[in-house]
């Protein structure tokens, strides 16, 4: 009885109970590989339990053969029979459907001009203007570059500085300064350029906004050397903490407005706002000319040089106006040929008729054929000898030009120049000057000699048959055949859709951002193309200028932008622009800097892009993801307000939009830590 109850007790036992399923789970593995065997299938594998010096797997003899797991799974679990499954059906043909296309190639690979940008989230847009953080996208960078650190604010001379104007060095070493070499570009080496950000001046306040902006603050330009020269002359006059501009001039004493109505009297055929667009003045002063021109839709580059008084064409910029610093000396100015319908010179001081008339001659290759040259001077009206003789001088030299005196009215003379070569050809043998060598390019501007030669028309009428304005604006002209591209039967097809994919986009930024309210006035697009971006402004009227900038590494689009009835100008922008700082009120850079960064340090751009940027100001960059984490580190050590932005095409486009700001409060604020 007693092994009874102990036997039992074992029974009981956890241990005795995991020995006995061991044992038990053993035998079945052991049956289970006997069954397998017997069966034809294959064996389990086991290592040899024979001693060696290096293991040796033991195979079953029906190693090689094939088994049906599936068979075995059956034969252990039974499972009841199922009817077949029905045969598949194949899938239907894939139905029509309308494809979205986000390009201007079709799903064919033609060209198309019916396209769509994408939808624009105005909720997002509204949050994004009033965004002050950085935000930074999730893309990896594809190259290790070094981090950039702060970057420092330059010194209290600099200001007003214009690195390639005023690099009094190289202005030292000239072997002349006879012609106006001096007033020219002369840029620093390489290395040796602005590594610091222009401080503003003190007291500075954000300009008084278009069209109220008769008056200017005088903290802005805190130069008196205007008043105290022209202050008689009616152009400028200070009063208290601004200075304030009549409208008058050396030559329209009664003011600008009415000179113009005396122009327009003389020639009713130069009908400002619809066949005359684009203007050019010479030496412009404060630019008073081209400002009231603006009423009367028409644009106006008011050029003058850096020389005495030199900060003209700063007052002009800080008016609202369209003004660059430029002279005529013994380089091209930097505009294509036929590009104005209208060159006007007030009391410019240019001798016209020295060197054989070569700058007269410039003016001939940039005036538009049939287009007219206003000159306002002593020369015109005086009865002196020294004058008379001058007058004699541009006559002569104009009948050579085959210009036509059309109307000379008081202190103004107008000429115009000829719509062919029909005069020129016709001249008697040796007449100087010659005509210029067929093989000469009259559009090549950059760092290019003038030429004492004229330039000659095209004989297809390219740059002359052009439409009113403002038809004029969204016409193709003929010059679009001419421009160094690839494509050629689709050239209208581009010009078109690079107008509908501006337009669309600055429609969302005139709605959702408010374009038309935040003082927009000064604007520079740095790869203009085909003038688009402008284009597209133009047309939604929101009250701005736009200087198209068409960099010398792509082709040459400035005589497409001027027929267009626009402005713009050739530049490398791996140098300085030369314009004052604080000028621009919107930097606009489309496909820029994943192209130049192949030829020039981002770094220098941006930074050029802060010196002519206004505080307050705005940078619109859309470029690829491969720059875009470097230009926002660039634009965060500059202190702007930066914020990194996927495109209408999503999260997976390759391009993406960087929006800066550079703050007033920052601007001010870096300059008094500088200062202090």
């Amino acid at each position: 009885m007693k092994k009874l109850f102990v036997g039992s007790n074992l029974l009981r036992s956890s241990n005795f109970f995991k020995i006995s399923v061991f044992v038990l789970i053993s035998l079945a593995c052991f049956f289970l590989g006997k069954h397998w065997s017997e069966d034809g299938f294959r064996r389990l594998v086991f290592f040899s339990s024979e001693p060696s010096r290096s293991p040796i797997v033991a195979l079953s003899p029906d190693f090689g053969k094939s088994y049906n797991v599936s068979d075995l799974i059956h034969e252990s679990h039974p499972i009841p029979p199922v009817s077949p499954p029905p045969p598949l059906t194949p899938p239907p043909p894939p139905s029509t459907v309308d494809l979205q296309v986000f390009g201007i190639v079709d799903e064919n690979g033609t060209m198309s001009d019916q396209f769509q940008i994408g939808d624009y989230d105005a909720e997002t847009a509204e949050a994004l203007r009033n965004q002050t953080e950085s935000e930074s996208s999730d893309e990896p960078t594809t190259t290790a570059r070094a981090s950039v650190g702060k970057i420092e604010v330059c010194s209290e001379v600099m200001t007003d500085y214009i690195p390639c104007l005023d690099n009094e060095e190289a202005i030292k070493r000239l072997e002349s300064t006879a012609r106006g070499e001096r007033f020219e570009r002369h840029c620093p080496k390489e290395g040796t350029g602005l590594n610091c950000t222009v401080p503003v001046p003190n007291g500075y306040r954000l300009p008084i906004p278009w069209p109220k902006s008769a008056p200017v603050w005088f903290n802005n330009v805190p130069h008196t050397r205007l008043v105290e020269d022209k202050g008689g002359q009616n152009w400028i006059s200070k009063e208290n903490d601004k200075f304030k501009f009549p409208g008058g001039g050396t030559q329209f004493i009664h003011g600008a407005d009415q000179y113009l109505d005396q122009i327009s009297q003389m020639i009713p055929d130069i009908s400002f706002g619809n066949r005359t667009r684009v203007v050019l003045d010479i030496g412009c002063g404060v630019a008073s000319f081209g400002a009231y021109l603006m009423s009367r839709d028409v644009l106006t580059m008011s050029i003058a040089p850096k020389d005495v008084h030199e900060n003209q064409i700063q007052f002009a910029l800080e008016r609202g106006v369209p003004a660059m610093v430029a002279a005529f000396t013994t380089r091209r100015l930097l505009y294509p040929s036929q590009a104005f319908d209208l060159v006007h010179c007030s009391r410019c001081r240019i001798n016209w008729t020295r060197d054989d008339g070569i700058l007269l001659l410039e003016v001939n290759r940039m005036l538009r054929s049939g287009g007219y040259f206003v000159w306002a001077a002593q020369p015109v009206y005086k009865h002196e000898k020294a004058l008379e003789e001058q007058w004699e001088e541009m006559l002569n030299l104009t009948t050579r030009l085959c210009w036509v005196l059309v109307k000379k009215e008081g202190y103004i003379a107008i000429w115009q120049k000829p719509t062919n070569n029909t005069c020129y050809l016709s001249r008697d043998a040796g007449i100087m000057p010659p005509l210029c060598n067929p093989e000469d390019d009259p559009d090549s501007v950059w760092y290019v000699d003038l030429k004492a030669c004229i330039t000659r028309i095209e004989d297809n009428g390219y740059g002359a048959n052009l439409a009113p304005w403002p038809s004029r604006l969204q016409t193709p002209p003929d010059r679009l055949q001419t421009i160094q591209i690839d494509s050629y039967i689709a050239r209208k097809e581009l010009f078109v859709a690079e107008y509908k994919y501006w337009k669309e986009i600055i429609s969302n930024y005139v709605n959702a951002l408010h374009w038309k309210q935040i003082g927009l006035r000064n604007v520079m697009d740095m790869r203009a193309g085909f003038g688009g971006f402008a284009a597209a402004l133009a047309e939604l009227k929101v009250d701005c200028w736009v200087l198209n900038v068409v960099p010398i590494s792509g082709p040459n689009t400035l005589p497409v932008i001027y027929d267009r009835g626009l402005l713009g100008v050739m530049h490398d922008w791996c140098e300085p622009f030369d314009t004052y700082p604080r000028t621009y009120d919107l930097l606009h850079a489309a496909g820029l800097f994943s192209i130049e960064r192949k030829r020039c340090n981002m770094t220098t751009i941006m930074l050029e892009m802060d010196r002519i940027l206004r505080p307050g100001g705005r940078v619109y960059i859309r470029d690829t993801i491969n720059v875009m984490s470097e230009l926002q580190e660039i634009g965060n050590a500059m202190r702007w307000h930066t914020t990194l932005r996927d495109t209408a095409e999503g999260p997976h486009a390759s391009y993406r939009v960087l929006l800066c700001e550079k703050k007033f409060e920052s601007s001010l604020d870096k300059h008094r830590t500088k200062i202090v």
